[in-house]
């Protein structure tokens, strides 16, 4: 698997979170093949890295309730 590099990567947090900061996600627009997300409180922490296409179904499916508990 390569590796990405993600030094330059610039973040945004989930529209969802709230002020105190909470249980929140960032992710990194910049690259075209690939989403970087990471946990917002701990942002030098490990990154999970998706493929565009994964990220994309995981969205829909979050959007249409698919993966409502």
């Amino acid at each position: 698997m390569r590796s990405t590099d993600l030094t330059a990567a610039s973040w945004r947090r989930s529209s969802y979170s709230n002020q105190d900061g909470g249980a929140c996600v960032e992710i990194s627009d910049d690259f075209a093949a690939v989403v970087p997300v990471r946990d917002s409180k701990v942002s030098r922490g490990p990154v999970l890295v998706f493929s565009s296409s994964d990220w994309a179904s995981f969205v829909s499916a979050l959007k249409s309730g698919q993966l409502s508990g």
